[in-house]
C-alpha cells in the first residue's frame, strides 16, 4: 500500500479518491476548515488519526479505521460507505454513521445524536454509546456487549439480534420487526410499542407501560421491575420470573408469571382474550 504519515490537512477534499493507501498519525483540522477529506476512497487504512472537520468518510468502500478520534466538530463522519471496520475509535460528532452497509464497530466510544440511521449489515461489539434515535430504520444488525444511553432507540429496526447489552432508553424498539434480544437489561418507559416479531429471552425489563400494541411478542424467562400497565392490546406469549406490577388487557396469548399486583380488564376498544396465569408455589 501507499503510505501517508505524520501530516496535517485542512483543505477541501484533502485526500479525495485515494486508493490502496494507509494514512497514519495524521491530523485533519486547521484554518481552511475544509470538508470531505477522505471522500470516494477505496481500500484504505486510517490509523492513529485525529479529525476535527466535517464529512471525512463519504462514499468510501473497503476501509479500516483504527485508533482514531473524531471530535464533536466531525459532523456526519461516515455516510453512504460500504464494507468498513472501525476499531478502538471515538466517534463524537452528530449523525456519525448513516446509510452505510456492512460496517463493524469494535471497542468504540460513540457520543453522537442520530447515530446509525438507515444502515444495513451493522455489527457492534464491546461499544459504549450515547445517542438519541440510535439506529433509526436500520436492518440486519447485530449487537453484543453494547452499553447505550439515550431516548428513542431502535425505532423501525428490522432483523436484529442483540446479546449481553445494557440499554438506558425510552420509547425503544417502536415499530421494530423480527428482533431478538438475549441476556440484556432494557430500562426505560414504553418499551416496544407497535413491534412485530419481538422476542426477549432472559432479559430484565424496567419501566412503566412496556410492550403494548405488539404482534407476535414472546418473552422467555424474563424479569421485570416497576412494570405496570404491561401488554395492553398485545398478542403475547410470555414466561416471567418474579413479579409484575400490573397487566392490562392483553389481546391474545398467555402470560405466565410468579405474581402480579393487578390484572386490569375492561374498558377495552378491541376484544381482549389474553390469559394471565399465576404460578402456584409449593412450600416445604
Amino acid at each position: 500500500m501507499n503510505k501517508i504519515t505524520d501530516k496535517t490537512f485542512d483543505e477541501e477534499r484533502a485526500l479525495y479518491n485515494i486508493t490502496d493507501t494507509e494514512v497514519a498519525n495524521c491530523t485533519f483540522a486547521g484554518p481552511a476548515d475544509g470538508e470531505s477529506a477522505l471522500k470516494e476512497c477505496r481500500n484504505i487504512v486510517v490509523k492513529n488519526c485525529n479529525f476535527s472537520l466535517r464529512y471525512p468518510f463519504w462514499h468510501d468502500v473497503n476501509y479500516t479505521i483504527e485508533n482514531c478520534v473524531m471530535d464533536e466538530l466531525t459532523r456526519a463522519a461516515l455516510w453512504y460507505s460500504d464494507n468498513g471496520v472501525i476499531r478502538d475509535s471515538t466517534l463524537g460528532g452528530i449523525k456519525a454513521l448513516r446509510e452505510c452497509g456492512n460496517t463493524l464497530l469494535t471497542d468504540c466510544s460513540v457520543n453522537s445524536p442520530e447515530f446509525g440511521w438507515r444502515c444495513r449489515g451493522l455489527e457492534m461489539i464491546d461499544c459504549d454509546v450515547e445517542s438519541q434515535y440510535f439506529l433509526f430504520e436500520c436492518r440486519d444488525i447485530k449487537l453484543k456487549n453494547v452499553t447505550m444511553k439515550g431516548k428513542y432507540s431502535f425505532q423501525y429496526v428490522e432483523n436484529a439480534v442483540i446479546e449481553d447489552c445494557n440499554f438506558d432508553t425510552k420509547d425503544a424498539f417502536w415499530h421494530c420487526r423480527n428482533m431478538t434480544v438475549k441476556n440484556s437489561v432494557l430500562k426505560g418507559e414504553y418499551l416496544g410499542w407497535y413491534s412485530e416479531g419481538l422476542t426477549l429471552i432472559n432479559c430484565l425489563i424496567i419501566g412503566t407501560q412496556p410492550l403494548c400494541y405488539c404482534k407476535n411478542l414472546k418473552l422467555v424467562d424474563c424479569t421485570t421491575e416497576k412494570c405496570d400497565l404491561a401488554f395492553e392490546y398485545s398478542d403475547v406469549d410470555a414466561t416471567i420470573t418474579g413479579h409484575v406490577d400490573s397487566i392490562k388487557n392483553p389481546k391474545s396469548g398467555t402470560i405466565t408469571v410468579d405474581s402480579v399486583g393487578e390484572v386490569i380488564s375492561g374498558d377495552n376498544v378491541v376484544a381482549c382474550n389474553g390469559k394471565v396465569i399465576t404460578r402456584v408455589r409449593k412450600c416445604g
